[in-house]
């Protein structure tokens, strides 16, 4: 029994942080993004700003879920390695943004709020993907 108690304790943990990092993630792209992300995506049912969202927050959802199936012996510095390797993917995930903004034509931030579908924000979504299978694999 004190192991299932155990486990549900580190999972709540785990669970806690994964949510939080999620939260970093919409911070995150609601700061690199004109406007307020929650009234473009629900009020305004802008598709360029919900992909966006949900790279990101897929993408850290692979990085927490790499950090804690590969995760310490040791359950504190697991749950720093997590939060650590999380925060750099949400740290990455916004430098490539940005580079991809300074590379490109036009001000990508605009465009993620465009109410257009644009294929520009296909390239940053799959960058955020991208960055997160390269901290994910790094972990690993």
């Amino acid at each position: 029994m004190s192991d299932i108690i155990n486990g549900l304790g580190r999972t709540s943990a785990y669970g806690a942080l994964g949510l939080v990092l999620l939260i970093l993630g919409i911070v995150l792209v609601d700061v690199l993004t004109p406007g307020k992300l929650g009234k473009q995506i629900w009020e305004e049912r802008n598709r360029n700003a919900a992909l966006l969202l949900s790279s990101a927050l897929l993408g850290v959802g692979a990085i927490v879920f790499t950090s804690i199936w590969t995760t310490y012996d040791d359950f504190g510095k697991g749950l720093l390695s997590t939060a650590a390797f999380g925060l750099l993917g949400l740290v990455l995930m916004g430098v490539a943004f940005l580079v991809l903004d300074w590379v490109t034509p036009g001000k990508l931030g605009a465009i993620v709020v465009d109410r257009e579908p644009h294929p520009a924000v296909w390239v940053s979504a799959a960058c955020n993907l991208a960055v997160a299978a390269i901290v994910s694999a790094s972990i690993a």
